[in-house]
């Protein structure tokens, strides 16, 4: 594919309002004299240390902050910021992380929000079937994590792709000096949920350096489908099959003497099958729960090692080491498997042999199909185990050509690596040979292999070990992502002006991105005795990708006036990074912010910032691959659709679960996006303690990469005609195979408001702290070409859809009371409700209400002495379970958006020294 240069180089500055509630900036206490008691540092979203605001909006959540709920997940905290939208987590067994974690900051999506440890960032997560295109924060042990700064603001120019949406800078401790170790168990009210979490942290200065070591350990159990009412029974329905099994043959009706419906002929539970006394007629009372004994939220197992070490090695030099090891196990549990037996284009046939077949007469037709899940096989279990091993070596010093100029350089390299392997599944080339009682007559492949112990398997009646030990099937996969990454980094002041000093920051990065999966060679080979597939697993093709870039960035901070009687600060701030890909050739990116205090105390500031976004190696070169998806045809209830016209009029949707096949789309282009924050900081003299900040923000991407969405292709189709060139039907109108990969959509546009207010008050019944955390988003929009040139815009503003959720109001509230040994703690976490469309484009369409949602959760710590102390705490106070989604089926609620885990009570006792 040709390179595509993107050259664009602007400036424009905007005065405005922004954001610092809990921000990482650290104010004087004494209002006279900021100069003197104001600390330098560098803030996230600038790599220049300055005094004061910065033009982007910046939240900080300090160690207490992240220990709140007592979460064992870096995750689980982030994700309930109100800036968050839905994200990755535990939560279900089909289409989920399978064991990751993400963060999906302003609702953009997880690849969209660029997540740094210490500033410097960290490679992407593996462990399901591909690896991942975003940060698995199950890869970082919140053991070693001190703060966490929050930029929710374009920061391209400052720290390069990716960062459209926002910048996560999670700070390990640098500094740390003793021993502090942490005990917890926690289960849910029902009994279930089981979690557990040691930590062990430890520091010791050795002469000028610091070495710190860090063990972590969490184990967090599962909850089980049938375990809560919300998720026992799937709204849409049961499937059809049992595990007695449903068959259709046309020569049955002579062999049983009754009429054979459409649906095929079973028997009850515990009746022998070769017994033709025992089968009958199939009602509409045979029906299967598939979802029984899935999780509503899965297992997570988790050990880190961490190693730090600070060496100073003269009084301008110092040397630093990073080193870390951590392993995840978790697991996806789903229904056994679904036979695939059928006659016709999947060639498979049950020999007229009476170890297999009871009724006499060969099974072989086109019209042959038996549909049972087969129980006797065991839970298919999908289980990952990721290992992320990163090594980083850095220097830092200051330069002897004047007062404040300092640089640091940073080598990192990151592996991730995961085993996937698929419990139980069915070797299908197996079963046919079985069914055919081993008989390889007419088979022109060679099967040796296969015959070799055959065991011929009988479907009819209940499987034995035997038939098990045959069949049984467990695929392995192998994938991991690779990350190299360079930067260097000078920053001080270039002259001294009225108003200050002019502030430059400068820099160079040098990165490396390398994906690889490779699938099960079983899996993906062609299948010999039957026509359909090799196993029950479904086949892709791998992904090997790699990609390189070279960045160049320059920053200034630019002091206009201080101290005027109009303007006590005014301040300009310009950036610009260039960047060569080597798959799409470069681009230039800027950024500029103004911040203007016409007082003390009350801050006006704005920023506007270009971004950028290349496609991802997971985009562009990820193998086909078939997955399945929970959708609502359309064309089952009305076949008057314009869509619908070719689906036969007795079709009515049995399975809701339908295959898609994706993969990567080598034609993609780069996204590119314009960001504009403003704002407002008022911190009054009057009020002790007190900040209120007020933060708008408006994003427009354009070349949105996005996947369309299973069932938006259906209702597209079924409502407008479009696009039903993707979607596969078999003669009797069932969804065989949906087409669905990325693509280049026109634009998504984004604007909201934040607010976040601070207040601290010291009393004589103990000291108060509050925080309230709002956020509204404004607008929501995706606009995407169909195939025949027309644009089509979707509005998700209040709207619910699969997986994911845009409410117009997300909030937090926080207050925490100490005295003497005492401390309490109570939070609030809100989610504004949400509208959701149930059977689109049909006669029995509607708009359906999801209301608000809040969580409250208080807990209750006491100090035994210096050294101990214990700490008891309760989330979900009131056990609010999430709401029921329609546009959710199988397991009844949008799992990136609600906690479903219930009231959960946690003891942890700590000892620090």
């Amino acid at each position: 594919m040709g390179i595509t240069h993107f050259r664009k180089a602007a400036v424009s500055v905007s005065v405005a309002l922004a954001c610092c509630g809990q921000v990482s900036i650290v104010y004087a206490q004494d209002g006279a004299d900021n100069t003197d008691n104001t600390e330098i540092i560098a803030v996230t979203g600038s790599r220049i240390k300055r005094q004061g605001d910065t033009p982007s909006p910046v939240q900080e959540l300090n160690l207490e902050d992240l220990n709140q709920t007592g979460s064992v997940s870096l995750g689980e905290v982030l994700q309930e910021l109100p800036s968050v939208g839905a994200s990755l987590n535990s939560n279900g067994s089909a289409g989920t992380s399978h064991g990751s974690s993400s963060l999906n900051l302003r609702n953009l999506g997880e690849n969209r929000s660029l997540v740094l440890v210490n500033g410097h960032r960290w490679v992407n997560g593996a462990g399901t079937r591909g690896f991942r295109d975003f940060v698995d924060l199950n890869t970082i042990p919140q053991a070693i994590v001190k703060r966490v700064e929050v930029l929710q603001d374009g920061a391209t120019a400052i720290y390069g792709a990716d960062a459209i949406a926002g910048v996560v800078n999670i700070y390990t401790h640098s500094d740390f000096v003793g021993t502090s170790a942490k005990a917890y168990y926690g289960q849910s009210s029902e009994g279930d949920r089981e979690t557990v979490n040691v930590d062990l942290l430890w520091g010791q200065d050795v002469g000028e350096s610091n070495i710190m070591f860090a063990a972590s350990y969490a184990d967090q159990k599962p909850i089980y489908t049938q375990d809560r009412e919300l998720t026992a029974v799937p709204l849409n329905g049961l499937s059809d099959g049992t595990p007695e099994g449903l068959f259709r043959e046309s020569g049955l009706a002579a062999v049983l003497g009754f009429p054979i419906p459409s649906a095929g002929i079973t028997r009850d539970p515990g009746s022998n099958g070769n017994d033709l006394s025992s089968w009958r007629a199939v009602t509409g009372e045979d029906q299967f729960n598939r979802y029984y004994n899935n999780y509503v939220t899965g297992p997570n197992e988790r050990y880190a090692l961490y190693g730090q070490a600070i060496i100073p090695l003269d009084d301008r030099l110092n040397f630093r080491i990073e080193a870390l090891y951590n392993k995840r196990e978790s697991d996806q549990q789903f229904s056994s498997a679904l036979s695939s037996v059928r006659g016709g284009s999947r060639g498979f046939m049950i020999a007229n042999d009476p170890r297999v077949n009871p009724f006499g007469i060969p099974f072989s037709g086109s019209d042959f199909r038996h549909t049972s899940f087969m129980e006797e096989n065991g839970y298919r279990v999908n289980a990952q185990e990721v290992e992320t091993t990163r090594l980083g070596l850095g220097l830092d010093g200051e330069l002897n050509i004047g007062d404040g100029w300092d640089w640091d350089t940073f080598l990192s390299y990151g592996k991730n690596k995961a085993d996937f392997t698929s419990n139980n599944q069915v070797h299908l080339d197996k079963l046919a040979l079985g069914l055919r009682a081993c008989d390889t007559t007419g088979i022109t492949a060679d099967v040796t292999d296969l015959a070799a112990g055959c065991v011929p398997v009988n479907l009819f009646n209940t499987l034995t070990a035997e038939m098990v030990d045959y069949i049984n099937f467990t695929g392995r996969d192998y994938n991991e992502a690779k990350q190299l990454d360079f930067t260097f980094n000078i920053t001080g002041s270039l002259y001294s002006l009225p108003a200050g000093d002019l502030a430059v920051a400068a820099g160079i990065e040098y990165r490396e991105e390398q994906g690889l999966d490779v699938p099960d060679s079983t899996i993906n080979s062609d299948p010999r005795v039957n026509t359909y597939q090799t196993t029950s697993s479904s086949a892709r093709t791998g992904t090997d990708g790699e990609y390189d870039l070279k960045e160049a960035y320059v920053e200034f901070v630019i002091p206009l006036l201080d101290g005027e009687s109009w303007a006590d600060k005014l301040e300009l701030s310009l950036a610009t990074r260039y960047s060569d890909y080597s798959t799409f050739g470069s681009t230039t990116n800027s950024k500029a912010g103004i911040v203007y205090a016409p007082v003390d105390g009350f801050t006006l500031r704005a920023t506007w910032a270009e971004g950028f976004r290349a496609p991802s190696i997971l985009e562009l070169y990820e193998g086909q691959r078939q997955t399945f998806a929970p959708v609502l045809d359309p064309c089952s209830s009305n076949k008057s659709l314009v869509g619908c016209s070719s689906v036969p009029a007795s079709y009515t949707q049995g399975e809701t679960n339908v295959q898609l096949t994706t993969g990567g789309n080598r034609f993609l282009q780069p996204e590119t996006s314009e960001n504009w924050s403003y704002g407002m900081v008022y911190i009054p003299d009057f009020i002790e303690d007190f900040s209120v900040t007020l933060d708008w923000y408006d994003i427009e991407i354009d070349n949105t990469i996005s996947i369309f969405g299973a069932q938006a292709i259906l209702d597209l189709c079924a409502t407008k005609g479009k696009n039903c060139e993707v979607i596969t039907r078999s003669a009797s109108g069932e969804i065989e195979d949906i087409i669905d990969g990325p693509v280049n959509l026109n634009s998504t546009k984004v604007s909201g408001v934040d607010m976040v207010m601070n207040y601290g008050l010291e009393t004589e019944v103990g000291e108060w702290d509050f925080n309230l955390n709002i956020s509204k988003l404004r607008d929501f929009e995706v606009s995407s070409t169909l195939s025949d040139g027309t644009v089509q815009v979707e509005d998700r503003l209040g709207v619910a859809m699969l997986r994911e959720a845009y409410p117009e109001w997300r909030s937090s509230f926080s207050t925490n009371w100490s005295q003497g040994q005492w401390k309490v703690n109570y939070n609030l976490r809100h989610i504004g409700d949400t509208t959701e469309t149930v059977d689109p484009g049909t006669p029995d369409e509607m708009d359906r209400h999801i209301g608000t949602v809040i969580y409250h959760n208080a807990s209750v710590a006491y100090d035994i002495d210096d050294n101990l102390a214990v700490k008891l705490g309760i989330n979900n106070i009131g056990d609010k379970q999430p709401p029921i989604s329609l546009t959710n089926p199988n397991i009844n609620f949008d799992q990136n958006t609600y906690n479903p885990v219930g009231r959960f009570m946690y003891l942890q006792v700590s000892y620090q020294m």
